[in-house]
């Protein structure tokens, strides 16, 4: 079966998870963008609204469509406040990458120890010491930037708690709608 058009356009069908990483990625790229407009302290320093979605994602449907989100939160989210190819696009992208590759295992780890406020804190870890370490080797070639790291770190600590919170609601919520839905 052919998936070309009879105007010689490609047409591939598209699948119900090419659908829901659409809308979720949408939604990621939504809060990422009001997220921009919101005055920060510390450059770089932002609660990180789109990584409940990301996390969201990956509890409910797995690690490859959460990276599909994250990725398309950064490339896309970048492209609308203009910062494609900037400094702050390379941040994102490496704090992003940083943070899919430790939930990758963090991910099989027991649920009963490592829930969504965990697995939010790790990513808020990881994804601060991606963008530390991209800003020491590119941006600050200089061993101070490791000065900032406790503030990173608290911040880091303190939205990925209120964010794994978020998660951990959300997913609650779920699954009583759920539920309600079955018993009706």
């Amino acid at each position: 079966m052919s998936h070309f058009s009879t105007n010689g356009t490609h047409n591939t069908p598209s699948t119900h998870s090419d659908h829901r990483i659409a809308r979720f990625a949408a939604l990621a790229i939504a809060l990422s963008a009001a997220e921009a407009a919101i005055p920060t302290p510390l450059p770089g320093v932002k609660p990180g609204l789109a990584n409940i979605v990301v996390l969201l994602v990956l509890l409910r449907y797995g690690w490859a469509e959460a990276m599909w989100v994250s990725l398309l939160r950064v490339l896309v989210g970048s492209l609308i406040v203009g910062q494609f190819l900037a400094p702050g696009f390379w941040l994102s992208l490496s704090g992003a990458l940083c943070s899919l590759a430790i939930l990758w295992p963090a991910q099989k780890l027991p649920s009963r120890w490592f829930g969504p406020v965990s697995l939010s804190i790790l990513s808020s870890f990881a994804h601060m010491g991606g963008q530390l370490l991209l800003a020491r080797a590119w941006l600050i070639p200089h061993d101070g930037v490791w000065l900032l790291a406790p503030i990173f770190g608290a911040f880091a600590l303190l939205f990925g708690f209120a964010n794994g919170l978020a998660v951990a609601r959300l997913l609650q919520t779920q699954t009583a709608d759920q539920s309600d839905t079955a018993l009706n």
